[in-house]
């Protein structure tokens, strides 16, 4: 079987100086094995702020009649993101155990941020064996925050209130949280005593992710924005202000 090599330039915990997978660009497969079923991060976004380490795994579930003997998983990325783990099998299911440190295995690279596959090699204990490019996607996300703060307080009723705020995203080049410009974020109000938050308005974050708009206020209650998020960025809502009415 010809294989090709992928050459990686990161060092640490998931970086590897090569790489051995099939040479067809295309899903291959020798005999009856099947992948039927594969998980990152139990279904959810893999999220990764500045500092500390993000851990998740890739469940794999193959089937063959003489059962699976091993696997190789990997995760393939925008800008040329590559991201390996060991893989170990139990059954039908195997499993790869990913240990990210952004400042270390992302390479300083924004650009990494967005939507991710999973590339998979299966072997079957007969020899049969499949591979499968893309055989998930998921999102490698930067970890934002938003803020929300209504003023004066207290106001008089029907007097008009500021909300400002500020949208931030982790930047994984500078190791800080940076404004995400130009983004849409939805203000909301919930009435003292209500159960729900109400769209009020749409604005847009300045070019340095700042929030600020006006609005009358009516009765007391609690105030905050909401970022439905991007590819590269996952939704956030921000802690409620509570605002007095008199």
């Amino acid at each position: 079987m010809r294989m090709r090599t992928f050459a990686a330039v990161a060092t640490g915990a998931l970086a590897v100086t090569a790489l051995t997978v099939p040479a067809a660009q295309a899903d291959g497969r020798y005999g009856d094995i099947t992948i039927t079923k594969v998980t990152v991060n139990g279904g959810k976004n893999v999220v990764i702020g500045t500092s500390g380490v993000k851990k998740f795994t890739v469940v794999l579930t193959a089937k063959d009649n003489s059962g699976i003997k091993d696997a190789d998983i990997s995760l393939r990325g925008p800008s040329f993101g590559l991201l390996t783990a060991s893989t170990t099998c139990k059954g039908n299911t195997c499993t790869a155990k990913f240990v990210v440190d952004p400042k270390v295995d992302l390479l300083y690279n924004n650009g990494w941020a967005g939507t991710w596959y999973v590339d998979a090699w299966v072997n079957a204990k007969d020899g049969d064996f499949i591979w499968k490019e893309k055989a998930k996607s998921f999102k490698l996300q930067r970890l934002s925050k938003l803020t929300a703060n209504a003023s004066p307080e207290p106001v008089k009723k029907g007097k008009t209130i500021t909300v400002t705020g500020k949208l931030t995203r982790a930047d994984w080049e500078t190791f800080k949280y940076k404004g995400y410009g130009k983004q849409p974020v939805k203000l909301q109000f919930k009435k003292k005593g209500a159960k729900t938050y109400k769209n009020i308005k749409t604005i847009k974050s300045s070019s340095a992710g700042a929030l600020k708009t006006t609005v009358k206020a009516t009765v007391d209650g609690h105030w905050r924005y909401s970022f439905s998020g991007t590819a590269s960025t996952p939704a956030v809502v921000s802690a409620a202000d509570y605002l007095d009415v008199k």
